[in-house]
């Protein structure tokens, strides 16, 4: 339908600039509201994140490994013991001829965390990964890391 006045429409400026979680600290939970977020492993000595329990399916954060993890690890965990992952993680084994490995959490898998230790299980800058709530007892996980050594699946059960 054409305009009758022959002005444009006019259209609200919106700021898309996404919530950034740089902490800082050893340990951060992450609340239901921060979804979207994209969270950074920023510490050496490692950083933990925990997911927050119950919340919305659709709730989703960005992990980003921004320092290369030297101590510790740098990994997230479900809020409940009950919230299982499920996904797939790529890793490129960088000491190689690059080869490529795929890590699965498959559903049934007691799988509540992802913890990468700046080696042989990812958490090198660059790595990155994205959690999604699926419903009542199920996160998402899809990412790429870069590993060294005899590389090894980061999903864990702790």
């Amino acid at each position: 339908m054409a305009n009758p006045s022959g002005d444009f429409p006019k259209f609200q400026t919106v700021n898309t600039k996404r919530q950034i979680i740089s902490e800082g600290t050893a340990t951060r939970t992450l609340k239901e509201d921060e979804s979207g977020a994209l969270c950074l492993f920023d510490l050496a000595a490692g950083v933990v994140y925990t997911l927050p329990a119950a919340c919305t399916p659709g709730t989703y954060f960005d992990f980003a490994v921004s320092v290369t993890v030297t101590s510790n690890a740098a990994k997230f965990i479900t809020g409940a013991a009950t919230e299982l992952l499920v996904g797939d993680i790529v890793n490129c084994d960088t000491d190689t001829s690059d080869g490529v490995a795929i890590w699965k959490a498959l559903v049934g898998s007691s799988y509540i965390a992802v913890s990468m230790d700046g080696s042989t299980k990812g958490g090198i800058k660059g790595d990155i990964i994205r959690v999604v709530k699926l419903n009542a007892t199920t996160w998402q996980v899809s990412g790429f890391t870069n590993a060294t050594g005899s590389v090894a699946t980061p999903f864990a059960t702790s």
